[in-house]
């Protein structure tokens, strides 16, 4: 293939980019201010709409929750048990966040979430309550709380007919796990449309992390254009999966584990080759930093590192940093005594990185975890702004070849290029797959039910 061919589709590709983020931001700019308060101190937030009335229902009982996982994946369960309490006219408890995870994380949903905003912006919905009535609390002896999970990727039916019932002999029941509860498809419009409205508008950041993530992407913006990399790199991802790519035998042992501790882990022995060349392993920062290359990003692109701690720190990150200097993460751009009262809290931390991804001009997520999916989603919300989704199985393959010098370097990124040029976030219909949920599309990722392009997938 001729040397200057990768070249005029680079150039192409780059003009390509600015030109449509400058035009989706444009369009798009509403929904973010609305979203995240982005329009800073010069431009006060107009005053508060009218409430919308409460809907009237007789309520069938009490719902807690009780999320589980990381800062995204609690947010879609979220979305998910409002979406439930609704279905069966219940009052529902703001939930409660998972403090037993690897991170530890001791934040309560006021501390992340605007817990009125998010109650008032449902009244019309859902009866939602910050906790519940005395009279049904632990110290009433004639009340029963039944906890129990509901059954993974359920439809309406299975709420209706098995779970409903419950509450002629329970008050309360505690849904103590909720991830992945409720299915991708086969749900009613109206429901679809309210998981929605509780991800895009209800579920709002508290306005220190607002102001905080707005902050980030001024100092961002004030530089250029930039790209949200999301490099999922931390020890906690790599010993969850059991990805040893690049690392030493001392590092892989040592995730190994990590992976045993944690009864709710994997607890069987994971061949780390075969997972990678199947594409379930986030890229390493130096296969990260080849693979932007090759996509045509130049050595002065920003890049913001949307990520934790990464696993090896500023040793892990050098690759990454020679090749694109202007590597920037929170931790460099604001004041560590701003920064101290979010600090040991993963997902506040993790709020302000999703501000930033779903602001950012490009997003690229290293790996096909909750905040990759969802800030996918948002950004097909904002107007289908850039999300490159990258086919790892194919650039392992690519990786693989270009690093034994079984191919060029020209042959290796018009390879890259070729595989990814229509990989980007764009009107699509998401994948259903019957009685295989896990496989199908992700609903926070492709919302098609409440985007513009709605009526393609009817």
């Amino acid at each position: 293939m001729a040397r200057s061919r990768p070249r005029v589709w680079l150039v192409a590709g780059c003009a390509a980019v600015l030109l449509w983020a400058s035009v989706a931001q444009l369009v798009a700019v509403g929904r973010l201010l609305l979203l995240f308060g982005l329009a800073g101190d010069a431009h006060p937030s107009p005053p508060p709409s009218a409430l919308p009335p409460p809907r009237i229902y007789k309520s069938n009982g009490y719902l807690k929750v009780s999320c589980n996982g990381g800062l995204n994946q609690m947010r879609s369960e979220i979305c998910d048990m409002v979406a439930v309490a609704r279905l069966l006219n219940l009052t529902m408890v703001v939930p409660e966040l998972d403090k037993r995870s690897f991170w530890a994380d001791q934040s309560n949903f006021g501390d992340i979430f605007d817990v009125r905003h998010f109650i008032d912006s449902l009244r019309d919905e859902v009866h939602i309550i910050k906790q519940l009535p005395e009279k049904l609390g632990p110290t009433d002896s004639d009340i029963i709380i039944l906890e129990m999970p509901p059954v993974s990727w359920s439809d309406e039916k299975y709420y209706l007919h098995q779970i409903l019932p419950l509450f002629s002999k329970y008050s309360v029941i505690h849904f103590n796990k909720t991830d992945a509860r409720l299915a991708n498809n086969g749900i009613s419009t109206e429901l679809q449309l309210l998981r929605c409205h509780v991800n895009f508008h209800a579920l709002k950041f508290t306005p220190q992390i607002e102001g905080l993530g707005n902050k980030l992407v001024h100092k961002l913006r004030a530089k250029g254009s930039f790209v949200a990399l999301h490099l999922r790199y931390e020890m906690d991802m790599l010993a969850f999966s059991g990805c040893n790519h690049g690392l030493s035998p001392e590092e892989a042992e040592e995730l190994k584990k990590m992976r045993y501790a944690y009864p709710w882990w994997r607890d069987k022995e994971i061949d780390s080759q075969a997972k990678r060349s199947q594409g379930l392993c986030p890229l390493t920062p130096e296969e990260a930093s080849l693979v932007l290359k090759a996509l045509g990003f130049q050595k002065d692109a920003l890049i913001y590192i949307a990520a934790g701690e990464i696993y090896g720190g500023d040793r892990r990150l050098e690759p990454l940093r020679a090749a694109f200097p202007n590597l920037v993460r929170k931790e460099m751009l604001l004041d560590s005594e701003v920064l101290r009262q979010f600090q040991n809290h993963s997902s506040q931390m993790a709020a302000l990185d999703f501000i930033v991804s779903t602001a950012s001009d490009v997003f690229i997520p290293t790996f096909d975890g909750n905040m990759a999916k969802l800030v996918e989603g948002h950004r097909r919300f904002l107007g289908f702004w850039r999300s490159v989704v990258l086919d790892r199985r194919k650039l392992v393959e690519l990786l693989d070849l270009y690093t034994t010098k079984t191919i060029s370097w020209d042959n290796f990124a018009s390879s890259v290029w070729e595989a990814h040029k229509n990989r980007v976030a764009q009107p699509s219909c998401r994948r259903k797959l019957e009685n295989r949920p896990k496989e199908e599309d992700y609903f926070y990722a492709n919302p098609h039910e409440c985007l513009a392009n709605s009526t393609l997938c009817s």
